[in-house]
């Protein structure tokens, strides 16, 4: 025995160690945590965007037909062969996956529109309203003219329900594919696994659930404490019970029985609690656009990005189709470093999302049918 323990203690002490990770900078971290709107029609290596993916490390962009600020009808899309050249340039800028988002979720909500060449799809209500294969055939061609124009991450399915039928940005504008989530779940599904075959990732939306509420936080503070119901969690649950949450978007509702201080997407309670420990998910988590009025009304960056970190929070999106901030980027960059030196963020905390951020960068592509 004593020969034995003598073997095991000598083969401990001679093994190599396990190999450090190889994780890049903490700037290439933190930068990898942005994802972030831009204005221009290429991504020549000095133009705004070029320098920024460059010096900022940036994990993400996302594109919009309409430049919101100045009210201008051109911002990234132009046609296709445009935008193809531009996907191209943004990947070629970068060293890493690029995360190339869109919104196009078809009938009234989506950035590419007929007018400059593309097809759109049905509305989220009206295929809510047929057998779940028409979900099906309008999301693979959907996902089919995402992939062939370089863009790998679409942001749906939305799954909120539409509870409410006065909501001006779910049922107001068709995004929902119903009521129930034994209507909704199903399309969803369709939606994912129809998007996942032509290796393009999605989001699910707008979480805790977007339908019952009668606002926009597009333009306020949306207060859902006396209209949300739990049942709203169930397409996020059984979606990711399946594997079929690829990420998932956090919304800047308010649910002070849920949590009394924090919005959804700045909340602990939220989406490390509810999220994640009570649903079981372990993937990305991006917030909806920090720059909403809900969220830039009535909190400081500093605050909001240290809230959205501790909450759990993987993606920041700064979307920059609100106000518009040449230097956000940059901006949000810094305050995560000085949270990180200051020990009001570890850097473990920055790692977490750093690895799932990675992980599913690098999972886009590939078809995983």
């Amino acid at each position: 025995m004593r020969f034995v323990l003598t073997l095991l203690l000598s083969f401990a002490l001679t093994a190599p160690a396990p190999a450090a990770e190889d994780l890049p900078s903490l700037d290439e971290r933190i930068g990898r945590m942005l994802v972030v709107g831009f204005r221009g029609l290429d991504a020549a290596p000095e133009s705004a965007i070029g320098r920024t993916i460059r010096d900022q490390h940036i994990g993400g962009v996302i594109l919009f037909d309409r430049d919101v600020p100045t009210g201008s009808a051109t911002r990234n899309l132009r046609s296709p062969q445009q935008l193809r050249a531009l996907t191209r340039s943004l990947q070629e800028a970068a060293p890493y996956p690029l995360l190339i988002a869109v919104d196009q979720e078809g009938g009234r909500v989506n950035r590419l529109k007929p007018r400059h060449g593309f097809r759109i799809e049905p509305a989220a209500e009206v295929l809510g309203g047929l057998p779940v294969p028409a979900t099906r055939r309008a999301a693979t061609a959907t996902a089919r003219q995402l992939a062939v124009l370089g863009i790998n991450w679409n942001l749906v399915p939305v799954v909120d329900l539409a509870i409410n039928p006065h909501n001006p940005v779910i049922a107001g504008l068709q995004r929902s594919f119903g009521t129930a989530p034994e209507r909704v779940t199903p399309r969803a599904a369709a939606t994912v696994r129809a998007h996942r075959r032509a290796g393009v990732a999605t989001a699910l939306k707008h979480f805790p659930g977007h339908g019952s509420a009668d606002g926009d936080t597009h333009k306020g503070v949306v207060d859902i404490s006396d209209s949300w119901q739990r049942r709203e969690l169930l397409p996020y649950r059984l979606l990711i019970e399946r594997g079929l949450a690829d990420s998932i978007m956090v919304g800047h509702l308010r649910h002070t029985g849920l949590d009394p201080q924090w919005p959804a997407s700045l909340s602990p309670a939220i989406v490390d609690g509810l999220l994640r420990e009570e649903l079981g998910y372990a993937g990305v988590v991006v917030t909806d656009d920090l720059q909403m009025r809900a969220i830039r009304d009535r909190h400081g960056l500093r605050t909001v990005i240290r809230q959205a970190l501790r909450a759990g929070v993987d993606l920041l999106m700064f979307a920059n189709n609100t106000v518009y901030q040449p230097d956000i980027a940059e901006r949000a960059a810094g305050i995560i470093r000085s949270l990180v030196e200051r020990g009001e963020v570890s850097e473990a905390r920055i790692n977490r999302s750093f690895r799932r951020i990675r992980r599913f960068a690098e999972g886009l592509g590939e078809g995983a049918g």
